[in-house]
């Protein structure tokens, strides 16, 4: 900022502009202390809470499923997550149950078990344990086939997503008859 007396302006113009930055800085510091002056209402700390639930309640969710075509790419994905997560869960539980109480759950008392069921209950059962095995385990392989770069078109996605449904439908046939 140049000077005014440098410029060759008087004390007149200096008092002016003085006087205007004084009569700005005081209007803004009236209405400053205007408004932290105001009373405001004391909430006990579980009300933000509440208030964040409210406000949550009232925005729109998110319209993912209501406006996207469903695709095989991730119907597929999210039932390899699915699978995946069944079979873990179910070998976890059975090796638990195994270790925690080795006479019930050894391999002789589950193969007495099973034999005594009807065969509508053995095939259900064994056909609700192959298909997540068999879609589980080649849709691994078609993962492995794209961390190689193979079928990365979307024409190359399409057939490989084809081809694990009809060999998981194979698949679970084959292991249902053994």
């Amino acid at each position: 900022m140049i000077s005014t007396r440098a410029v060759g302006l008087g004390a007149p113009l200096r008092k002016a502009i003085l006087s205007t930055n004084l009569a700005r800085n005081q209007s803004l510091l009236r209405t400053t202390l205007l408004k932290r002056t105001v009373q405001t209402e004391s909430l006990p700390p579980s009300a933000s809470v509440d208030i964040l639930n409210k406000q949550r309640l009232l925005r729109p969710s998110s319209p993912h499923f209501t406006i996207y075509q469903p695709q095989l790419t991730w119907i597929a994905s999210i039932a390899n997550r699915v699978t995946g997560g069944a079979l873990s869960a179910l070998l976890y539980g059975f090796s638990l149950a195994y270790l925690f109480a080795p006479g019930t759950f050894d391999s002789v008392h589950v193969v007495e078990a099973v034999a005594g069921l009807p065969d509508a209950v053995k095939y259900t059962g064994k056909a609700l344990l192959a298909a997540p095995f068999a879609f589980h385990g080649l849709n691994g392989i078609r993962h492995l086939s794209w961390d190689m770069t193979k079928f990365m078109t979307i024409k190359g996605v399409y057939q490989t997503g084809y081809a694990v449904l009809i060999g998981t439908g194979v698949g679970t046939v084959a292991l249902m008859l053994l």
